[in-house]
């Protein structure tokens, strides 16, 4: 883990863990937040993340994203995460994919508002759309 690197958690109402990282943009970063956050889940089981995800360099590559979803997706158990990435979404469709194969219910999102609307309101996992718009 590079020394730049800063991950803050904390918990919120409902079940909700909030993360920000920040720091530059490597393997060794990512996987110590996400290592940080899975112990956290163990510790204290929580049913969402909203993670504001600051790094600032070149994004992980596909093969990197994998091997992180690996590691420590099996960790995270039942968790909906939604992963801000407020600089730009890269090419982090790489990390929803991935998550996604590891049976993990994920979105990626620009800004904290919109991800905080789908972790609470958002579709389940094999939901769909009423025909009617829900009403």
């Amino acid at each position: 883990m590079d020394d730049d690197v800063h991950i803050e958690l904390r918990r919120e109402a409902g079940g909700r863990l909030h993360a920000h990282v920040s720091g530059t943009t490597t393997l060794a970063n990512t996987l110590a937040y996400w290592r940080a956050i899975a112990d956290a889940v163990e510790a204290q089981p929580a049913r969402q993340l909203l993670l504001v995800d600051e790094l600032t360099g070149p994004p992980l590559s596909a093969e990197e994203w994998r091997t992180l979803v690996t590691e420590v997706g099996p960790r995270l158990g039942e968790l909906r995460i939604a992963h801000v990435k407020p600089r730009g979404l890269d090419t982090v469709e790489y990390c929803v994919l991935s998550a996604i194969d590891a049976g993990l219910q994920a979105q990626v999102f620009v800004d904290p508002q919109s991800a905080s609307l789908w972790l609470s309101y958002g579709q389940e996992e094999g939901a769909r759309p009423r025909p009617d718009g829900g009403r």
